[in-house]
């Protein structure tokens, strides 16, 4: 195995269970409900469904970016000890975590110039970017260094697909990631957006589907359109939700269905409390490698 810590953030929402068998320690976001303050620690100390709960309650969370001296404390030990750090990252798209991210780095080669502090600005969010750390921790094992990981994840971070959609658009709206009319209309005509994450790492709207079910079919087939080998897939695939494990169950069948080549059973992760504290309960997506995106 290659010499050097593969770390990420809390918001690449994979299970508790994924960062102890991998070796992959994560710093957490944190956020603010009900004046009170809450890290993004997978569930634990707010499970999931109570969070959702809270927030069909009329919850309004309001999240914090991780600073430059938070970053600082978490890399430091691993560089006191002999250790470099391949660090990645949520989309610089969706948050300026990576910019406190990126000036740890800057101080922290300057007093450590003998070690390695590598960053990637994953471009993605949620498990999408969770997968990019499940594939570099496979070239970890692989026994890969970590300037050659670095290099491919930063060649092929775009190649992650992430395709989503929800019924409760409030969150959307109070975030910026959708307009006011848009949510409007939307709630009324029972219109769900299908969208995804663009090569800038933002959130796009890219089509407008009525009814939640049809909007779920019309996610398979954008990843028949987009997969790597289209129905021939066979690499890495999840599927993940906010508090709506049944359209989450219900999009992996009609994975699993349209791309027989896949290892079943997709996996399916929870949406966490950051990421969630933007979306709301009803999201569900799936995510993939697939075509270069470019727009």
């Amino acid at each position: 195995m290659a010499e050097f810590v593969l770390t990420c953030s809390s918001t690449a929402d994979m299970p508790e269970s994924f960062f102890k068998e991998r070796n992959i320690p994560f710093i957490c976001y944190y956020f603010r409900m009900d004046g009170k303050e809450y890290p993004d620690d997978l569930g634990k100390t707010m499970p999931f469904e109570e969070f959702y709960r809270r927030l069909d309650n009329g919850a309004l969370p309001v999240t914090s970016q991780i600073n430059m001296d938070r970053f600082i404390e978490f890399f430091e030990p691993f560089l006191q000890a002999g250790k470099d750090v391949l660090h990645v990252e949520m989309s610089s798209g969706l948050s300026g975590t990576f910019n406190s991210c990126r000036m740890a780095q800057e101080e922290l080669m300057q007093k450590y110039p003998e070690r390695k502090l590598k960053i990637v600005d994953s471009l993605g969010a949620s498990t999408g970017f969770g997968m990019l750390v499940e594939t570099a921790a496979d070239m970890r094992d692989q026994g890969m260094d970590i300037d050659s990981i670095h290099a491919w994840l930063e060649e092929n971070r775009l190649r992650v697909h992430h395709w989503f959609t929800s019924t409760d658009l409030s969150h959307y709206r109070r975030g910026g990631r959708i307009s006011a009319a848009s949510a409007a209309f939307g709630t009324l005509l029972h219109i769900c957006p299908v969208m995804n994450m663009d090569y800038k790492g933002t959130l796009v709207p890219r089509k407008k589907v009525r009814g939640k079910k049809n909007a779920i079919r019309e996610i398979v087939e954008m990843m028949k359109l987009h997969a790597e080998n289209g129905v021939n897939y066979s690499g890495k695939c999840y599927v993940c939700h906010s508090g709506c494990e049944d359209d989450a169950r219900t999009l992996t069948g009609l994975v699993e269905s349209a791309f027989p080549n896949l290892k079943k059973p997709i996996p399916i992760t929870n949406i966490g409390t950051v990421i969630g504290s933007h979306s709301g309960r009803g999201t569900v997506a799936v995510f993939f490698f697939g075509d270069k995106r470019v727009d």
